[in-house]
């Protein structure tokens, strides 16, 4: 994109200042996407920059900057699908491409299926939405395929080069890594989210069952456990739909159309540390019955101090 505020150069989370090039304790520039919802998910109020509270490892932090995604920035939005998962995602199809095509006229939007550990871009990131909505097909993997999708993002995320537009991805997947199988941890999924919040990414995800995985409850709570780990680190959202798949995703694409329109960029000054790396942050309003929903940590450059 051209012709980008000065703001969109720091959507990466990161500019390159250091804390010994700023006034004493003023901080390092950090920008993270945010989104802001009114109660019971109606469309917030005028919310400015002095709304929004942000702490860092519990301590107060400076705001400096709001500014509404669609429009200045705009979106770059990757769908992908796990490759393993049920063909009756197929019935899913006219939902997918209808929520493809409402999106912004800004928002590029990119198709991808997962298999052995890689993204298959079938459609590179377009700002042509019936290019993206004619590209997607159906999961050829085999019951049992190697979806690995954790493996994928990071990877997908790692190679995603900076536009000065809000990343995010919808992933529909199991959720289970064939990679490393059931259990609470997994270093394939701790590593696709520190590449995801070090980058800024964000993540939502619809939990779909995967081909060949049963109707046993162990494989589809772990697959919803991971889903969400990402999701809520990144500051998205994981629709559980139950150990089946469900008869309509269309409610869980509607919401997220609206998320996707109450996105703005949050900048603030960080406190920067001797090291690189991801520190924790809270973001929350001041206002009654809105809510923010952002990352749990972002990545902040160190101090040469």
């Amino acid at each position: 994109m051209s012709h980008l505020s000065p703001a969109a150069g720091v959507l990466v989370l990161a500019t390159c200042l250091f804390a010994s090039d700023l006034p004493p304790d003023s901080g390092v520039p950090v920008s993270v996407v945010v989104t802001i919802r009114g109660e019971k998910n109606a469309p917030p109020p005028a919310v400015k920059q002095d709304d929004i509270l942000v702490s860092q490892n519990k301590q107060h932090r400076q705001v400096t900057g709001l500014e509404p995604i669609q429009g200045p920035h705009g979106i770059q939005l990757w769908l992908l699908v796990d490759d393993g998962a049920v063909k009756s995602l197929a019935t899913q199809f006219g939902d997918l491409r209808q929520f493809i095509l409402a999106q912004p006229a800004s928002t590029q939007i990119g198709i991808g299926y997962l298999h052995n550990g890689m993204v298959e871009k079938v459609q590179p990131l377009t700002a042509d939405h019936e290019l993206s909505a004619k590209a997607m097909r159906l999961p050829t993997g085999p019951p049992g395929i190697s979806a690995a999708p954790y493996s994928a993002v990071e990877d997908l995320i790692h190679k995603w080069p900076d536009a000065g537009a809000a990343r995010e991805i919808l992933l529909v997947s199991s959720g289970v890594d064939p990679e490393y199988g059931l259990g609470p941890d997994d270093p394939y999924l701790d590593a696709a989210i520190h590449e995801a919040q070090r980058a800024g990414v964000v993540v939502y995800s619809i939990f779909y069952s995967a081909a060949g995985a049963g109707r046993s409850g162990s494989p589809a709570y772990w697959g919803q456990y991971n889903l969400s780990q990402i999701c809520d680190a990144t500051g998205g959202v994981m629709y559980w739909m139950g150990a089946l798949p469900p008869p309509s995703i269309t409610p869980y694409l509607d919401d997220l159309t609206q998320r996707l329109d109450g996105q703005y960029l949050l900048t603030f000054l960080a406190k920067p540390e001797k090291k690189n790396g991801l520190e924790s942050v809270q973001i929350k309003s001041e206002l009654p019955h809105v809510k923010v929903t952002g990352p749990s940590e972002v990545y902040v450059p160190a101090s040469r101090l």
